[in-house]
């Protein structure tokens, strides 16, 4: 409430700037920002080219980044996408958090979050705001008590099944409780790219709610394999570009009669489609900042944007070759630091000092208690600390410590702590089992394990790693892994 009072303070000034000005500004019509938060799928941490990447461009995200902050150490809620998720719309990290794996629920959908839990959306409209969210939910299958008009969205409109949004071609797509069949798809004809779809209905829903305080979840499906994207201006700069290895799908992973929702097409080109996804994500960007600019609202808006995880190997996708981790060890599925560690970029014209650079640890769970702190509303129970301060430029507490558990391959938990990183593998079957430790500060690709050099660390942290998972019936370490998420 302190932070909350010091942004008000902040805003009465701007009216009075304004007012002595003559001026008339949105921000004489809300105190509260609108908030726009975009999430990209397994977009690495050096896939962008603010974070290192060199072999394609993402102009919109530099520009962003150039006219708010870039985190260098923000770290995503997990390393696969349901339970980072479930991360950021509780605030909870994953020894906490309901959903801590990706449990397929069939024909359609993933295990739901229970009615009881209180989100992020949920504190937002409560607060006020108008909701929407707007790509790839797998928080609740469609009519659960997970479905995200269940969970404080007033507006869902994407896919609501991870399963599904393997496919970017899909027969239908989903409008609440309504089934949007796309027009010239039927899972073997393919005219209408989804994501392409998404982004006219997250322009739509900025333009329809320019007068009133919204939340703008946009958790877009790209550049998760498929690797697949429409022959046009964007994809074809890049054809060509790069060495090419063709991917070739299983059986049924093509479009046509025999296609197996959840498989990813074969692709003969897969670097420069992958290239010109990214390149697409960075253009969605870049006209959500534009149509903002035009309907004067810009000043009054605050972006987020992330990835929900490290970058992917699945459907031709070769992290490698375009180093997606930015140097750092580890893909999708590792609680390395190239599986965690995402880019973060924060823009607010006017309040954010432009250029700046953040080496502050923070987390998905952290998001909460951030706009919590921005917009006043009551904080539900969260592991997460705000960080409005370093938004504002002002002293930031920090995290005694960060934890994650992963559920699949074996399972997995790991501890940032200060320096230090410390991993345990195969917990399913040796849950006392022997801790990797790495110091990031001279070790931040984590290639020299000095556990037995520190055994009172790794002692340390064995036991925070017991205190702070709180048992699930449910998500258990050595789950199957579930294809592609």
């Amino acid at each position: 409430m302190r932070r909350f009072l010091a942004l008000a303070l902040l805003v009465f000034t701007l009216l009075s700037n304004s007012c002595q000005s003559g001026k008339t500004t949105v921000t004489q019509q809300t105190s509260r920002p609108n908030i726009i938060y975009i999430l990209a799928d397994d977009l690495g941490y050096g896939d962008l080219g603010c974070y290192g990447q060199e072999k394609f461009a993402t102009p919109h995200l530099d520009q962003l980044a150039s006219e708010g902050i870039r985190f260098t150490r923000h770290y995503s809620g997990s390393t696969v996408c349901a339970p980072s998720r479930s991360v950021l719309m509780t605030g909870l990290h994953t020894g906490h958090t309901p959903i801590r794996g990706n449990q397929e629920v069939n024909p359609e959908g993933q295990w739901p979050l229970a009615d009881s839990v209180v989100t992020l959306a949920e504190s937002l409209k409560e607060a006020g705001y108008v909701t929407g969210a707007f790509g790839k939910w797998g928080l609740g299958f469609p009519g659960s008590e997970g479905d995200p008009v269940h969970q404080g969205f007033d507006l869902f409109f994407g896919y609501n099944c991870q399963r599904y949004a393997h496919r970017y071609y899909p027969e239908y797509l989903w409008k609440n409780k309504e089934k949007v069949f796309l027009p010239g798809n039927d899972w073997s004809n393919t005219m209408t790219y989804a994501p392409d779809l998404i982004q006219e209905k997250t322009l739509e829903f900025i333009r329809a709610h320019k007068d009133t305080s919204f939340f703008a979840y946009v958790p877009i499906v790209i550049p998760h394999a498929e690797l697949i994207v429409p022959d046009d201006g964007i994809y074809r700069e890049y054809l060509g570009l790069y060495p090419e290895e063709p991917y070739e799908g299983r059986l049924g992973a093509d479009y046509g009669p025999d296609m197996v929702i959840g498989m990813y097409c074969s692709q003969e080109h897969p670097h420069a489609t992958f290239a010109a996804m990214v390149r697409r994500i960075d253009k969605y960007v870049g006209e959500i900042v534009q149509v903002l600019d035009e309907l004067g609202i810009a000043e009054n808006t605050l972006i987020m944007f992330t990835s929900d995880n490290g970058p992917h190997e699945e459907g031709g996708a070769d992290p490698g070759f375009f180093n997606s981790s930015g140097g750092l060890r580890g893909v999708k599925r590792d609680l390395y630091e190239g599986g965690v560690r995402v880019p973060m970029i924060v823009s607010w014209p006017g309040t954010i000092e432009k250029g700046r650079v953040s080496d502050h640890v923070s987390a998905f769970w952290d998001v909460l208690p951030t706009l919590s702190d921005l917009t006043g509303f009551e904080l539900p129970q969260s592991d997460g600390i705000s960080f409005l301060p370093t938004l504002l430029g002002e002293d930031q507490p920090n995290h005694e410590f960060l934890y994650w558990e992963f559920h699949e391959r074996g399972g997995k938990q790991a501890i940032l702590s200060g320096p230090w990183k410390a991993i345990r593998q195969g917990v399913g079957k040796s849950p006392d089992g022997p801790l990797e430790l790495y110091n990031l500060e001279s070790d931040p690709c984590e290639k020299n394990n000095v556990a037995n050099v520190h055994p009172e660390l790794t002692e340390k942290f064995a036991r925070m790693m017991e205190e702070e998972r709180v048992p699930s019936s449910k998500f258990n370490f050595g789950m199957p892994t579930y294809s592609g998420e």
